[in-house]
Parts: structure tokens; sequence; C-alpha cells
């Protein structure tokens, strides 16, 4: 394979592959989705296959120096990926084809000031990120993870780190209210996020009597009470925990983004272990299957060797709350991006408006699969399933960007390599939900298709997909970079 997974992919993949029933390809997007609770951990993530690749990290703060035929990686606040190949016949104002996806999902994040207290209880006050199915973190074994902001003091000079942090072990759970006292609760479980999704973290006797047993104990649990420790705005036992996992001081934790995670692991399940059931397969799916087939398509150096264009795959983050930030697809980082690596290869600026209307943009973002005990959400004639290939999103009102240019191409690549592909409209009486493809398609100028795996509960603490549909991605994205050139050279639209 083209890429190394992260911690534990190799036992795990021993033991899934073991009974013969799941993919290598499968086992992968496991390994990646267990590496990742967060947006920063799946750019971590995403870096280290890229590296492993022969991908070449450039800073956006420095010059580029880039050539044809060789490969190349930026982030964007760590939480912000992009990745190129640029082909050895590439040419100034050349298109680029490219895959979107997004690193975020909906979670509770802990507020600047996260210590609660109350009724005898330590708890983490927690804001809501992106539009969750918030009844679903309730009885759930929770914890943090996210990125740290140390400071760190080396010859009397003193430095500031961003690091990843993820404590594994359950150490939260927001607990339900008990039938007998709210008996009404199966006719509407109604949460209030502000009063209900709290977590719990200790109660506060046991946190007491385990500050003074620290206080009295000699060695290094005690040493660290002379130290200074911020605890006006969090528990000090939660800096504490963050702090032995960073090897650091909690007085020299500075400031945090952190969220709730699940701490079960992503699995193949069903009977037939045919299903993925995990968090954040929307949309750490799409962004798994997009980046192993551009790594594997771009693995050795005679893949490029035909090459016109340059290969992309860019990962946002945010997209969950409408792509609004520095680091979100409504910012300039697509625009960046293509327009360095034009400018890199010429001085003249038509180029990068001639590269922009040779290009193409798979927006993939997970869709909605045909519910069995809600057919009614879909109508006849749209309704995508599990096993059934990737989804071709539309909308006449533009919450998508497909249209019959862009949905043909992606069709008739699927058609040449015998995948499955499936349609998808949503029901006149239902909102329709949107992706970072019309922001691209409106703030760049590039063609683009919206298209995404069939999954169910979408935006649950726990999701689940198809095996068979992280196959046909895969292969449907890898089959996008090795023949959209060729079949886009057919195409007459304005002329």
């Amino acid at each position: 394979m083209g890429s190394v997974g992260g911690e534990g992919q190799d036992s795990q993949s021993e033991e899934i592959m073991g009974n013969g029933e799941v993919s290598v390809v499968v086992s992968d997007l496991l390994s990646f989705l267990n590496a990742s609770p967060t947006a920063f951990h799946a750019v971590d993530e995403a870096k280290k296959r890229l590296r492993n690749a022969g991908y070449e990290q450039i800073l956006e703060r420095e010059d580029w120096k880039l050539e044809a035929g060789k490969k190349y990686f930026f982030t964007r606040n760590h939480s912000t990926i992009v990745a190129f190949a640029i082909g050895k016949k590439y040419a100034a104002g050349n298109g680029f084809h490219i895959i979107g996806a997004h690193t975020d999902s909906p979670c509770p994040k802990l507020k600047p000031v996260s210590k609660v207290t109350k009724g005898g209880y330590l708890e983490v006050g927690v804001q809501t990120y992106g539009g969750g199915l918030w009844y679903t973190w309730f009885d759930r074994d929770l914890t943090v993870a996210g990125r740290v902001m140390i400071r760190e003091v080396k010859g009397g000079s003193v430095s500031y780190s961003h690091r990843l942090v993820r404590i594994k072990e359950p150490i939260m759970r927001i607990p339900t209210l008990a039938i007998h006292l709210d008996r009404d609760v199966n006719d509407g479980f109604k949460v209030n996020t502000q009063n209900h999704l709290v977590p719990v973290l200790a109660t506060a006797i046991k946190a007491e009597l385990n500050k003074a047993v620290a206080e009295h104990c000699p060695g290094e649990s005690g040493s660290r009470t002379d130290k200074k420790k911020s605890t006006a705005k969090h528990h000090s036992i939660l800096l504490q925990m963050l702090a032995d996992q960073l090897g650091c001081e909690p007085d020299e934790i500075c400031d945090f983004e952190l969220q709730a995670c699940d701490t079960q692991p992503s699995i193949a399940a069903g009977a037939l272990k045919e299903f993925v059931f995990s968090g954040r397969l929307d949309n750490l799916c799409m962004s798994f299957c997009s980046l192993k087939a551009l790594i594997d398509t771009t693995s050795s150096e005679s893949n490029l060797e035909d090459e016109t264009g340059v290969q992309m795959v860019a990962l946002f983050d945010h997209e969950e709350v409408g792509s609004d930030s520095a680091q979100g697809a409504g910012s300039p980082v697509m625009l960046d991006a293509l327009s360095r690596a034009t400018n890199s290869f010429t001085s003249d600026p038509k180029m990068l408006k001639k590269a922009i209307q040779r290009s193409f943009l798979v927006s993939a973002d997970m869709a909605h699969a045909l519910h069995p005990n809600y057919m009614e959400k879909h109508e006849d004639n749209h309704q995508p399933k599990l096993h059934g290939g990737l989804i071709i999103k539309h909308n006449a009102n533009q919450r998508y960007a497909t249209n019959a240019v862009t949905s043909f191409i992606f069709r008739e690549i699927a058609a040449k390599h015998s995948l499955p592909v499936q349609d998808f409209v949503v029901r006149n009486d239902v909102p329709c939900g949107s992706t970072i493809g019309p922001i691209l398609a409106s703030g760049v100028g590039i063609r683009t298709v919206d298209v995404g795996a069939p999954q169910l509960s979408m935006h649950s603490i726990r999701e689940m997909c198809a095996a068979d549909d992280v196959e046909h991605s895969y292969e449907h994205f890898k089959a996008f970079f090795q023949d959209f050139s060729h079949l886009d050279a057919k195409i007459t639209v304005d002329v």
C-alpha cells in the first residue's frame, strides 16, 4: 500500500484480515479513523501518510519552488491540509484535478472557561459545534482530545509550541435522567444543550480527597503541588491529566482547543461484517478515500510520466459550521494553492484564469442512504442505498454544485471502470443541506460535481456506512485522477 496507518494499524489489520472478511482498504480506513479523534489529528495522520509516500511539506509563509513530477503538501491551522502531485508534462495554464472534503465533525467542544461545579459534581462546560444529534452523546464513555499551546523555557528563553493531545481512557460521561423522574421521556427526548449536555468529570469529594493525598505524598506527585496551577478556568484534575499526557506541568498549558470524543473504536461490524460503525464518518470517510486515492495513483514516478495536470486533494476545516474561517473552504486557501502552484511555472497572470477553466472539483461529502424505518423521507425515484456506490447530489437551487456536464463526467468515469453510481435529490418539502461544493464553485469559478458515499445515522456520535461503498469511493476517486484529463479533452461546451 502507498500509505502508513496510525497507531495500532498492524495489529488491527491482522485481527480484521485474519477472518478474510474485510478488505485492506476498509482496514486502512479503520486505522485512519481510530487515529483521528479531531480535525487536528486527522491532518496529522494525513501528513504521516503523505510523507511516507514521498510528498514534501511546503509552508505558506515561505516562497514555493515547485518542480514538475514532484509531490507536495501544506497545512493551514493544522486542521486543513492540501496535497498535490504535479504531472511531468505539466505546463502553466493546465488544469487542476481536485477532490475536496472536510476534516471536522459535529461535537461538543470545551468552553474557554470549562470549570463547572454543582451538586457535588465536577463537570466540564461544553458548547455545541455543528448540527449534532446531541441525544446520542448521552450515556457514552467520553474523553477529550485536541490541541494545546505549551510554554517552554530553554536556556532562559521562552517559546510556545502547538501540541496534539488525546486522553485515551474514558474520563467523562453525560448521564441521562432516570425514567422514574421523567415519565414522558419516551414521548420525545428534548435536550436543553445548555443545561443537560454537560459531562460529569468527577465528584467533588473524591477530587478533594485525591488532592489531599497528592499533597501529602512524597516524590513526583508531591513536587507538582509547588507549581502554579491555573484552576480559575478549568478543573485542576483535568489540567493535570492533560499535563501528564503532554509531559509538562499544568501551569505550562497556556490555552487549548479540546472537544469531547467517544472512546469506542471504529470497527467493521454487522452479521456479515458488511458495515463500518464509527464516529466522524461524515466526513473522514471521504477524506480518507480521496487521500488514499491520490497517494496510490502517484505512488511511483511513472504514474506522473504522462500527466499534464496537477492532481490535488484539499481537506478543509469548519464545513459543519459554514466554512467561514481562515482555514475553511470559504477562505482563499484553494485559490491561493492554485495561484501559487501556477505562478511557480510562469509570471503571466492570465495563466491562472486559464488553469481554473481547465480544472475540475469533486466535492466529496457523505450522503443520506435510504433508511428502512423512514422510507417516506426519500422520494420514490431517488432512494440511494448502501452498497450502491457514490451518490451524485443534485439541487436546482444550487445547494449542490452539480450540473449536467459535471454529472456526466463523473458518471462516465464510473461506467468505464464498471463502478456503481447513484443519484440523490431531496424531497421538495424537506430543506436541503449543502457542502463545500457551491462555496468553491462560486468563489473560485471551478467546475464542480457534488458526490458522497451513502451512510446512516449522520451526525450521530456513532454513524454507519457500508464497507463496499468505502471500496467503491476509493476506486472511483482513483479512476478520476487517472482518467479525467483524457475524458475532458473530448468534451465541448463553451465554443
